[in-house]
């Protein structure tokens, strides 16, 4: 089985484990619980999909993901209490996944003959957008809209995998560079409690 494929599914994985968590803190049903999840895990690609018009969409094409999705709510239900304790490895998959998701919703973008910038947005809207809309149906100020660099960080990966694609460079080493510089953007940005700026005053406010 491909490696940027499982890793994917990892991804999918922590992904519906946050969903579940956020929804389950909302006093969710079950059924509720899993809407979440499956909005979180495949929202962001399902968007892309629908965006490109690039059918069939990757939940439908492949069953795998409903059933990770399902694997996830299950496992949530189970071992809620003991979840806390994994905090730093479900951050390092749900990491590796926005940029593996990222390149991927990239890669498909280009192989739809989209504009490399249009192409980058797609990738950035795999991503994050499940997030998105996970927020927003819990009622909740999207994340990426608030403090944490992750949009930011896929862009820049997108952008890294743009520029090494026009020298004669292996597609894996490509890949593994630029989602690298998703990682890296995001560990330290977690790490030193890195923000972009806030737009606060402008040239006319007035200042005592």
């Amino acid at each position: 089985m491909d490696f940027i494929y499982v890793i994917g599914i990892l991804g999918t994985f922590a992904f519906a484990i946050s969903g579940a968590l956020v929804a389950s803190d909302k006093n969710f049903d079950v059924f509720g619980v899993l809407i979440i999840a499956f909005v979180t895990s495949v929202g962001g690609g399902m968007l892309r999909d629908i965006l490109i018009n690039a059918h069939p969409i990757i939940w439908i094409e492949d069953l795998n993901y409903l059933y990770t999705i399902i694997i996830a709510v299950v496992f949530t239900f189970l071992f809620k209490s003991k979840i806390a304790h994994l905090s730093k490895t479900m951050f390092l998959f749900d990491t590796v996944g926005i940029g593996v998701f990222t390149l991927l919703g990239l890669e498909k973008g280009l192989s739809f003959n989209l504009h490399p910038i249009i192409a980058l947005i797609m990738g950035m809207i795999s991503a994050v957008f499940g997030g998105v809309l996970r927020d927003v149906l819990t009622n909740q100020i999207p994340l990426i809209f608030q403090k944490e660099i992750y949009a930011s960080a896929c862009l820049a990966g997108g952008v890294s995998y743009l520029i090494l694609n026009l020298f004669n460079i292996p597609e894996n080493i490509v890949f593994i560079i630029s989602a690298s510089v998703i990682v890296l953007i995001r560990v330290i940005a977690v790490r030193f409690n890195l923000e972009l700026p806030k737009i606060k005053n402008d040239l006319f406010t007035k200042t005592k």
